[in-house]
């Protein structure tokens, strides 16, 4: 549970250098001008981002494999792009979250977001051993 939570707050993170760096890619806290609200706002960003994911992500993964194989896996590129629009229309309906201005803004900020998890990774992977 413990990892799961540090995936998280790790993805917030993400998301949220993401969102400075990547135009086209913003979110919308739910209580504008409180610090709090956006900080929880990408939170719950980051969760449904892990729902998402691990629930439809494995399911286009496993569709798609035929497709990993035949593009070296670059096609990887374009599902998180995908997935990341996904996040941004369920987040949407609640009236704040992440807002995509379009697919390539959504590749580029999925492309963003995994070069940060993937530093965040090699940072933490000692502590990570350490504990278990």
């Amino acid at each position: 549970m413990a990892k799961f939570l540090l995936n998280i707050v790790i993805n917030a993170v993400a998301i949220w250098l993401t969102t400075l760096v990547v135009a086209g890619v913003q979110v919308i806290p739910y209580a504008p001008n409180n610090g709090v609200a956006t900080a929880l706002t990408y939170l719950l960003v980051a969760f449904i981002f892990a729902i998402v994911n691990s629930v439809i992500g494995t399911v286009i993964k496993i569709v798609a494999f035929p497709l990993y194989i035949l593009t070296l896996g670059l096609i990887s590129f374009l599902i998180n792009g995908l997935l990341l629009l996904i996040v941004g229309w369920v987040t949407s309906a609640f009236g704040f979250g992440l807002t995509v201005d379009g697919f390539w803004w959504a590749v580029l900020g999925a492309v963003v977001i995994s070069i940060v998890n993937w530093i965040f990774q090699i940072i933490l992977r000692p502590q990570r051993r350490d504990r278990n």
